[in-house]
């Protein structure tokens, strides 16, 4: 199945740093205004470091606060899929800031 066909945040933080990533990629894919992919792009970046294996448990929630932040600051898309996949990378971010 492709990533575009379904959209989920999962409810254990393990894997909603993985699906973190994943949805800022998708985004990338997406017809976005350049000003607002700058954001998406920094907190691809970011969210692939939140990824890595072995990270302080604190490091990874500082992180994935820095990409809450990134996503507050990025303007609308205009695209509803890149949408969809920003609301989901924002519920990821508080599945893992909540555990």
């Amino acid at each position: 199945m492709h990533m575009s066909d379904e959209i989920q945040v999962p409810d254990d933080p393990t894997a909603a740093v993985d699906r973190l990533a994943e949805h800022l990629i998708a985004t990338a894919e997406r017809p976005v205004p350049p000003a607002t992919n700058r954001w998406l792009g920094e907190a691809e970046a970011v969210a692939r470091d939140a990824a890595t294996d072995g990270l302080e448990p604190e490091t990874r929630n500082k992180r994935v606060k820095q990409v809450e932040q990134l996503l507050a600051s990025a303007d609308e898309t205009g695209d509803e899929l890149a949408d969809r996949h920003i609301a989901a990378a924002v519920g990821c971010c508080q599945v893992i800031l909540e555990q």
